[in-house]
Protein backbone atom coordinates (compact mmCIF):
# COMPACT_ATOMS: atom_id res chain seq x y z
CA UNK A 1 0.00 0.00 0.00
CA UNK A 2 2.77 2.46 0.91
CA UNK A 3 4.47 1.93 -2.44
CA UNK A 4 1.23 2.59 -4.30
CA UNK A 5 0.61 5.75 -2.28
CA UNK A 6 4.16 6.95 -2.91
CA UNK A 7 3.67 6.42 -6.65
CA UNK A 8 0.52 8.53 -6.48
CA UNK A 9 2.34 11.37 -4.71
CA UNK A 10 5.13 11.14 -7.28
CA UNK A 11 2.65 11.55 -10.12
CA UNK A 12 0.96 14.45 -8.37
CA UNK A 13 4.08 16.44 -7.54
CA UNK A 14 6.49 15.67 -10.39
CA UNK A 15 5.57 18.69 -12.50
CA UNK A 16 8.21 18.14 -15.17
CA UNK A 17 7.03 14.60 -15.86
CA UNK A 18 3.51 15.96 -16.34
CA UNK A 19 4.65 18.47 -19.00
CA UNK A 20 6.82 16.66 -21.58
CA UNK A 21 7.60 19.91 -23.41
CA UNK A 22 9.03 21.61 -20.30
CA UNK A 23 12.55 21.73 -21.77
CA UNK A 24 11.35 23.75 -24.75
CA UNK A 25 9.44 26.11 -22.46
CA UNK A 26 12.56 26.66 -20.32
CA UNK A 27 14.67 27.29 -23.43
CA UNK A 28 12.22 29.94 -24.59
CA UNK A 29 12.27 31.66 -21.19
CA UNK A 30 16.08 31.61 -21.16
CA UNK A 31 16.40 33.17 -24.61
CA UNK A 32 13.84 35.85 -23.82
CA UNK A 33 15.70 36.55 -20.57
CA UNK A 34 19.03 36.88 -22.39
CA UNK A 35 17.51 39.48 -24.69
CA UNK A 36 15.94 41.34 -21.77
CA UNK A 37 19.31 41.70 -20.04
CA UNK A 38 20.86 42.99 -23.28
CA UNK A 39 18.13 45.47 -24.12
CA UNK A 40 16.88 46.74 -20.76
CA UNK A 41 18.60 48.77 -18.02
CA UNK A 42 19.61 46.36 -15.29
CA UNK A 43 22.00 45.92 -12.39
CA UNK A 44 23.21 42.34 -12.20
CA UNK A 45 24.77 40.23 -9.46
CA UNK A 46 24.17 42.64 -6.60
CA UNK A 47 25.28 40.88 -3.40
CA UNK A 48 22.64 40.69 -0.68
CA UNK A 49 24.93 38.57 1.49
CA UNK A 50 28.26 36.78 1.44
CA UNK A 51 26.91 33.23 1.26
CA UNK A 52 26.55 30.82 -1.65
CA UNK A 53 24.60 32.37 -4.57
CA UNK A 54 23.49 35.34 -2.46
CA UNK A 55 23.08 37.78 -5.34
CA UNK A 56 20.15 39.40 -7.08
CA UNK A 57 19.39 41.31 -10.27
CA UNK A 58 17.54 44.63 -10.30
CA UNK A 59 15.52 45.93 -13.25
CA UNK A 60 14.40 49.54 -12.64
CA UNK A 61 10.92 50.68 -13.55
CA UNK A 62 10.51 52.57 -16.79
CA UNK A 63 9.76 56.02 -15.43
CA UNK A 64 8.43 56.50 -11.91
CA UNK A 65 8.23 53.34 -9.80
CA UNK A 66 4.79 52.53 -8.42
CA UNK A 67 5.90 49.46 -6.44
CA UNK A 68 8.77 47.02 -5.98
CA UNK A 69 8.23 43.38 -6.95
CA UNK A 70 10.55 40.53 -6.10
CA UNK A 71 10.29 37.39 -8.22
CA UNK A 72 11.66 34.18 -6.69
CA UNK A 73 12.39 31.42 -9.18
CA UNK A 74 11.20 27.85 -8.92
CA UNK A 75 12.88 24.52 -9.64
CA UNK A 76 11.87 22.51 -6.54
CA UNK A 77 14.52 24.35 -4.50
CA UNK A 78 17.14 22.28 -6.36
CA UNK A 79 17.48 23.75 -9.88
CA UNK A 80 17.05 26.83 -12.10
CA UNK A 81 18.62 30.29 -11.72
CA UNK A 82 17.46 33.88 -11.46
CA UNK A 83 18.86 34.54 -14.95
CA UNK A 84 16.17 32.28 -16.44
CA UNK A 85 13.43 34.77 -15.50
CA UNK A 86 14.77 38.18 -16.53
CA UNK A 87 12.15 38.16 -19.31
CA UNK A 88 9.51 39.22 -16.79
CA UNK A 89 11.13 42.67 -16.73
CA UNK A 90 9.89 43.29 -20.28
CA UNK A 91 6.33 43.42 -18.96
CA UNK A 92 6.69 44.56 -15.36
CA UNK A 93 9.12 47.46 -15.78
CA UNK A 94 7.14 49.36 -18.45
CA UNK A 95 4.14 49.09 -16.12
CA UNK A 96 6.01 50.96 -13.39
CA UNK A 97 7.30 48.05 -11.32
CA UNK A 98 10.87 47.87 -10.08
CA UNK A 99 11.81 44.18 -10.33
CA UNK A 100 14.34 42.38 -8.11
CA UNK A 101 15.15 38.73 -8.89
CA UNK A 102 17.18 36.93 -6.19
CA UNK A 103 19.23 33.77 -6.45
CA UNK A 104 19.64 31.21 -3.69
CA UNK A 105 21.68 28.11 -2.93
CA UNK A 106 20.15 24.81 -4.01
CA UNK A 107 19.27 21.52 -2.36
CA UNK A 108 20.86 19.11 -1.51
CA UNK A 109 23.83 21.39 -0.84
CA UNK A 110 21.64 23.35 1.57
CA UNK A 111 18.26 22.79 3.24
CA UNK A 112 14.97 24.48 2.39
CA UNK A 113 15.13 26.18 5.79
CA UNK A 114 18.49 27.66 4.75
CA UNK A 115 16.94 28.94 1.51
CA UNK A 116 14.13 30.60 3.48
CA UNK A 117 16.75 32.41 5.55
CA UNK A 118 18.48 33.53 2.36
CA UNK A 119 15.23 34.98 1.03
CA UNK A 120 14.67 36.83 4.31
CA UNK A 121 18.12 38.33 3.86
CA UNK A 122 17.40 39.19 0.21
CA UNK A 123 14.16 40.98 1.00
CA UNK A 124 15.77 42.90 3.85
CA UNK A 125 18.46 44.00 1.37
CA UNK A 126 15.81 45.12 -1.11
CA UNK A 127 14.04 47.18 1.54
CA UNK A 128 17.27 48.85 2.64
CA UNK A 129 18.77 49.44 -0.81
CA UNK A 130 16.11 49.59 -3.53
CA UNK A 131 15.75 53.38 -3.33
CA UNK A 132 19.17 53.62 -4.99
CA UNK A 133 17.57 51.99 -8.05
CA UNK A 134 14.49 54.21 -8.04
CA UNK A 135 12.26 51.79 -6.15
CA UNK A 136 9.71 52.56 -3.42
CA UNK A 137 10.56 50.36 -0.47
CA UNK A 138 7.28 51.20 1.26
CA UNK A 139 5.44 49.29 -1.47
CA UNK A 140 7.07 45.87 -1.65
CA UNK A 141 5.37 42.81 -3.11
CA UNK A 142 6.87 39.31 -3.10
CA UNK A 143 6.13 36.94 -5.95
CA UNK A 144 7.34 33.56 -7.06
CA UNK A 145 6.63 30.44 -9.07
CA UNK A 146 6.57 26.84 -7.79
CA UNK A 147 9.27 26.65 -5.08
CA UNK A 148 9.46 30.42 -5.42
CA UNK A 149 5.75 30.69 -4.57
CA UNK A 150 6.42 28.77 -1.37
CA UNK A 151 9.25 31.19 -0.57
CA UNK A 152 7.09 34.24 -1.38
CA UNK A 153 4.46 32.92 1.04
CA UNK A 154 7.11 32.53 3.72
CA UNK A 155 8.09 36.17 3.15
CA UNK A 156 4.46 37.20 3.61
CA UNK A 157 4.27 35.22 6.86
CA UNK A 158 7.38 36.83 8.36
CA UNK A 159 7.20 39.29 11.24
CA UNK A 160 9.99 41.45 9.91
CA UNK A 161 10.48 43.55 13.02
CA UNK A 162 11.27 40.37 14.96
CA UNK A 163 13.66 39.25 12.21
CA UNK A 164 15.61 42.55 12.29
CA UNK A 165 14.57 45.32 14.74
CA UNK A 166 15.16 48.10 12.21
CA UNK A 167 12.69 46.60 9.74
CA UNK A 168 8.94 47.34 9.74
CA UNK A 169 6.66 44.37 10.52
CA UNK A 170 4.84 44.88 7.20
CA UNK A 171 7.97 45.00 5.02
CA UNK A 172 6.28 42.65 2.51
CA UNK A 173 2.81 44.05 1.96
CA UNK A 174 1.48 41.45 -0.43
CA UNK A 175 2.38 38.33 -2.36
CA UNK A 176 1.62 36.68 -5.69
CA UNK A 177 2.18 32.94 -5.26
CA UNK A 178 2.00 30.91 -8.49
CA UNK A 179 1.73 27.10 -8.56
CA UNK A 180 3.17 26.74 -5.08
CA UNK A 181 3.36 24.13 -2.35
CA UNK A 182 2.46 25.43 1.09
CA UNK A 183 2.32 22.17 3.08
CA UNK A 184 5.57 20.31 2.39
CA UNK A 185 4.62 17.06 4.15
CA UNK A 186 3.54 15.24 0.94
CA UNK A 187 6.95 15.83 -0.64
CA UNK A 188 8.42 13.33 1.81
CA UNK A 189 6.66 10.66 -0.26
CA UNK A 190 8.32 11.64 -3.56
CA UNK A 191 11.66 11.08 -5.26
CA UNK A 192 12.37 14.81 -4.94
CA UNK A 193 13.00 14.23 -1.25
CA UNK A 194 16.31 12.58 -2.09
CA UNK A 195 17.54 16.15 -2.62
CA UNK A 196 15.18 18.01 -0.28
CA UNK A 197 15.93 15.73 2.71
CA UNK A 198 12.74 16.59 4.54
CA UNK A 199 11.91 14.73 7.71
CA UNK A 200 8.65 15.44 9.52
CA UNK A 201 10.04 18.32 11.56
CA UNK A 202 11.88 19.94 8.65
CA UNK A 203 8.73 19.77 6.51
CA UNK A 204 6.67 21.37 9.27
CA UNK A 205 9.16 24.16 9.98
CA UNK A 206 9.47 25.03 6.27
CA UNK A 207 5.73 25.00 5.49
CA UNK A 208 3.91 28.35 5.22
CA UNK A 209 0.73 26.79 6.66
CA UNK A 210 2.60 26.28 9.93
CA UNK A 211 2.66 30.03 10.44
CA UNK A 212 0.11 32.79 10.81
CA UNK A 213 1.00 36.28 9.56
CA UNK A 214 0.74 38.77 12.40
CA UNK A 215 -1.10 41.22 10.15
CA UNK A 216 -3.55 41.23 7.26
CA UNK A 217 -1.49 40.60 4.12
CA UNK A 218 -2.90 40.64 0.60
CA UNK A 219 -2.24 37.26 -1.04
CA UNK A 220 -3.08 36.00 -4.51
CA UNK A 221 -2.53 32.26 -5.00
CA UNK A 222 -2.83 30.99 -8.55
CA UNK A 223 -2.62 27.58 -10.20
CA UNK A 224 -3.19 26.20 -13.67
CA UNK A 225 -6.33 24.21 -14.42
CA UNK A 226 -4.12 21.61 -16.12
CA UNK A 227 -2.02 21.05 -13.01
CA UNK A 228 -2.48 18.02 -10.77
CA UNK A 229 -5.22 17.74 -8.19
CA UNK A 230 -2.61 18.11 -5.43
CA UNK A 231 -1.23 21.37 -6.84
CA UNK A 232 -4.79 22.64 -7.12
CA UNK A 233 -5.51 21.57 -3.53
CA UNK A 234 -2.34 23.26 -2.30
CA UNK A 235 -3.46 26.46 -4.01
CA UNK A 236 -6.32 26.83 -1.55
CA UNK A 237 -4.31 26.25 1.61
CA UNK A 238 -3.23 29.84 2.21
CA UNK A 239 -6.82 31.10 2.20
CA UNK A 240 -7.79 28.19 4.46
CA UNK A 241 -5.00 28.69 6.99
CA UNK A 242 -4.75 32.49 6.85
CA UNK A 243 -8.43 33.55 7.05
CA UNK A 244 -7.49 36.96 8.49
CA UNK A 245 -5.57 37.83 5.31
CA UNK A 246 -7.04 39.12 2.06
CA UNK A 247 -6.60 35.96 0.01
CA UNK A 248 -7.59 35.64 -3.63
CA UNK A 249 -7.38 32.23 -5.30
CA UNK A 250 -7.23 31.82 -9.06
CA UNK A 251 -7.34 28.80 -11.36
CA UNK A 252 -6.18 29.65 -14.86
CA UNK A 253 -7.87 27.78 -17.68
CA UNK A 254 -5.61 25.87 -20.09
CA UNK A 255 -2.45 26.66 -18.06
CA UNK A 256 -0.04 24.00 -16.84
CA UNK A 257 2.75 24.27 -14.28
CA UNK A 258 5.10 26.00 -16.72
CA UNK A 259 2.96 27.85 -19.25
CA UNK A 260 1.20 29.64 -16.39
CA UNK A 261 4.06 32.15 -16.24
CA UNK A 262 3.01 33.44 -19.65
CA UNK A 263 0.13 35.07 -17.78
CA UNK A 264 2.62 37.22 -15.86
CA UNK A 265 4.67 38.00 -18.95
CA UNK A 266 2.01 39.90 -20.88
CA UNK A 267 -0.15 42.88 -19.85
CA UNK A 268 -3.43 41.08 -20.59
CA UNK A 269 -2.42 37.99 -18.59
CA UNK A 270 -4.43 36.98 -15.54
CA UNK A 271 -1.36 36.97 -13.30
CA UNK A 272 -0.25 40.40 -14.45
CA UNK A 273 -3.75 41.70 -13.75
CA UNK A 274 -3.61 40.08 -10.30
CA UNK A 275 -0.31 41.86 -9.64
CA UNK A 276 -1.93 45.11 -10.74
CA UNK A 277 -4.70 44.55 -8.20
CA UNK A 278 -2.17 43.88 -5.43
CA UNK A 279 -0.26 47.04 -6.32
CA UNK A 280 -3.50 49.01 -6.50
CA UNK A 281 -4.24 48.03 -2.93
CA UNK A 282 -1.05 49.80 -1.85
CA UNK A 283 -1.98 53.12 -3.47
Amino acid sequence: MALAEDAWFETQYNARAAVPEHAEIFASYQERSRRARLNRPCYLERAYGDGLLETLDVFPASGASRAVVTFIHGGYWRSRDKADFSFLADTLCPAGFTLAVPNYALCPQVSIEHIVRQMLKAHAWVYRNIAAYGGMREKLLASGHSAGAHLAAMMAACDWHRYEPDLPPDLVQGALAVSGIYDLMPLRRTSMNEDLRLDENAARVASPVTYRPSRCVAITAAVGARESSEFRRQNGLLAEHWPHCRCETLELADADHFTILQHLARPDGELFQALERLAGGLE
